[in-house]
């Protein structure tokens, strides 16, 4: 039976505290980047890639506890070929991007992979079928790195060269939005005939 596509998990249950910290007078995944929400735009990217999505935005204690919900919410199908870990503040990450990190777990050249833009590791980190189980039972602030370090460790682990700034380009300060707006004016600009 064929694999179907991997699931890409938005995760928006944060508390943002940095960003409010920095100066926000709202949470970040609603301030606004070229009048629109930030996690539109990261919403906007999943539809437009063509892939399966789920936003998980129920407060959790942590990171580990967001992505254990929602890879809980989405394991039903027997034949997933995994999930695509999104943070929601990710509102420059491209189509495209996400598309390769599916194509990377349908290709089964690995259990995890996560896209590289110039030397930074980024989002959305891809994780096989494989990881049900230890990703089921993260918990905590860490996310899913402990995850990504057992498979990469067994030289299972990819890291995907990317042309998408927009996949190390969070949203956690008020300064950070600032650059997605400049940065995201720049792309528009270079995509004008």
């Amino acid at each position: 039976m064929p694999l179907t596509s991997p699931t890409v998990l938005i995760l928006a249950s944060g508390r943002g505290e940095r960003f409010k910290a920095s100066g926000g007078t709202v949470h970040k995944l609603q301030a606004l980047l070229a009048d629109k929400p930030v996690l539109q735009h990261t919403l906007d990217a999943v539809r437009a890639s063509g892939l399966p999505w789920h936003v998980e935005d129920v407060g959790h204690p942590g990171m580990g506890d967001s992505i254990a919900a929602a890879v809980r919410h989405t394991a039903r199908s027997a034949d997933a070929a995994g999930w695509l870990v999104l943070p929601g503040d990710l509102p420059l990450v491209q189509p495209a991007t996400l598309q390769a990190m599916a194509q990377v777990l349908q290709d089964q050249r690995a259990v995890v992979a996560w896209p590289e833009f110039a030397g930074e590791r980024g989002h959305p980190v891809a994780f096989a079928r494989d990881c049900l189980d230890d990703l089921l039972a993260l918990q905590g602030e860490k996310g899913a790195a402990p995850v990504v370090r057992k498979w990469a460790g067994q030289g299972r682990g990819l890291a995907v060269p990317v042309q998408d700034e927009g996949a190390v380009t969070d949203i956690d300060t008020v300064q950070a939005l600032e650059r997605a707006e400049a940065l995201l004016a720049a792309r528009l600009l270079s995509s004008c005939p």
